[in-house]
């Protein structure tokens, strides 16, 4: 039987991502028969992932720090070497929605200044997108650029940017979801500036990074995780070629 504590942390964020997203399954499996739907759902799934992420990393990461969406906020960690930033459920609109398959689970691990690790597990897809495999980016099959946004909210400086790019508007759920969709060769760009927090985009950030996709805020800085302040609004994931235009595009007209 494996021991999950001898897996290299590539393996191990692996390991974690897809345990909770079974978790999460079985929870989905089991809604109408538990009378669940709507936030009842939604509140299920969150609680049931935290808990099975919280047993371990407690259990097989005893020594390292964690910060979660769904836990207090643990300051301890911002003096720690090595923290675990995790949301155990980003997207639950749309898995209170079944059969909608754009939601996921994050697990990244910050250790000494950087992300180092981190998976991206669909579990309603079946795939789980990691650091331990990274994705090789594909070439391009589009002929134009096809720009992921929210399929309820989409910022109107993204639509502006489409129209300069002659870009495509591809809608979809999670913001994990809409950064994997730039790995799998789904979408070319994945522009946020609505508000974020950083367990919404670390594991999806790192996971992006080591497929070789251009990732950083939308002023082109770089993006920092493990700060005292979680909050973490905006973000550029791109194909590289995408990268300068992109950017370009926010320094002269901004996010509003």
């Amino acid at each position: 039987m494996m021991d999950p504590t001898t897996l290299d942390d590539h393996a191990f964020a692996v390991w974690a991502a897809e345990r909770a997203g079974t978790v999460l399954l079985d929870v989905r499996a089991g809604a109408e028969a538990n009378g669940l739907e709507g936030k009842a759902l939604k509140d299920a799934g969150d609680a049931a992932a935290q808990a099975e992420l919280d047993r371990i990393l407690t259990q097989h990461r005893p020594g390292d720090s964690v910060l979660s969406e769904e836990a207090a906020d643990d300051k301890s960690r911002l003096t720690a070497r090595r923290v675990w930033i995790i949301d155990p459920l980003d997207g639950t609109r749309e898995f209170s929605e079944p059969p909608r398959d754009d939601w996921a689970v994050h697990v990244a691990l910050w250790e000494d200044g950087d992300l180092v690790a981190g998976a991206v597990a669909q579990p309603a897809l079946g795939e789980t997108f990691s650091t331990g495999r990274p994705s090789v980016l594909p070439a391009r099959t589009s002929t134009r650029p096809r720009i992921a946004v929210s399929r309820s909210r989409p910022p109107a400086f993204v639509e502006a940017l489409a129209a300069e790019l002659d870009a495509e508007l591809v809608p979809m759920g999670s913001a994990g979801v809409k950064v994997m969709s730039v790995v799998r060769d789904v979408a070319d760009a994945y522009v946020h500036a609505g508000g974020q927090y950083q367990w919404d985009n670390a594991a999806p950030v790192v996971v992006a990074r080591a497929a070789g996709l251009y990732c950083s805020r939308v002023d082109g800085s770089p993006i920092v995780y493990n700060e005292d302040d979680t909050s973490l609004p905006d973000l550029i994931v791109c194909r590289p070629e995408l990268a300068e235009a992109i950017v370009d595009f926010v320094r002269r007209h901004g996010t509003v």
